[in-house]
């Protein structure tokens, strides 16, 4: 019998193992972050499991990103969307991304041992929205929140 494989083990073999680890991601983005998304999703193991979803202006924005097969990439075009409901605005920028990421939280983060890691790139307002969104209502330790640097939301990177 073949060894268990652990996190750390991420080549070809250990990936197709069936007692292989596998964490499951959640990763935002939006049109001013893809070069980002583009490098963090490179440096994932090809057997990563989880869910993007980048959010852009209009369907124009709207392109082929390399992921890991078992990772769902969701486009959120704002132009196609309403803002608050009862308003009649137009989708707002972060909006569509925060009514996503609270769905697939409410849906995803089940488990107190859950351990999701979680990658918000994007604009500093939406960021701070879906970190706020995920400590308060899911849970989520803001440790275990990675944002980018800049913004200074939490203490992971």
């Amino acid at each position: 019998m073949a060894p268990r494989s652990t996190n750390a083990e991420h080549n070809a073999a250990a990936c197709r193992a069936s007692r292989h680890t596998r964490v499951q991601h959640l990763i935002t983005a939006d049109e001013h972050s893809l070069a980002e998304l583009e490098a963090l999703l490179s440096t994932l193991p090809i057997c990563s499991i989880g869910r993007v979803f980048v959010e852009v202006p209009d369907a124009s924005w709207i392109g082929t990103i390399a992921a890991p097969a078992r990772m769902t990439v969701t486009w959120l075009d704002r132009s196609r969307r309403g803002g608050a409901p009862g308003t009649g605005r137009l989708c707002a920028p972060g909006e569509a991304l925060t009514r996503a990421v609270s769905g697939w939280a409410g849906e995803m983060l089940c488990c107190d041992d859950d351990a999701t890691r979680v990658s918000l790139l994007g604009g500093y307002l939406g960021t701070a929205e879906l970190v706020d969104l995920l400590t308060s209502r899911y849970g989520v330790d803001a440790t275990a929140i990675h944002t980018p640097a800049r913004f200074g939301l939490s203490t992971a990177r």
